[in-house]
């Protein structure tokens, strides 16, 4: 299931979400919005978990949690 993260401090590592999601399941990917013009993160990462249940709960319990001091928006992307 592919999940979006929204509203990531700019100083959030992609090492740093990933860890965070892996405590909830397989993590298969995570990719971190980079603007390519300055080099710094967009506050927006993609994570890709293969299993929809861990993804699920994931999700149910990232959504609105903090890291890195931001109160981070955890959803399913479209």
């Amino acid at each position: 299931m592919k999940i979006l993260v929204k509203n990531l401090a700019r100083a959030s590592k992609e090492s740093d979400i990933q860890k965070l999601f892996a405590q909830y399941g397989e993590v298969a990917a995570c990719d971190l919005v980079v603007d390519e013009k300055i080099g710094v993160s967009r506050g927006i990462a993609h994570i890709d978990m293969p299993i929809i249940g861990e993804a699920k709960n994931a999700i149910s319990n990232l959504n609105n949690s903090i890291l890195d001091g931001k109160q981070i928006q955890v959803k399913k992307s479209k």
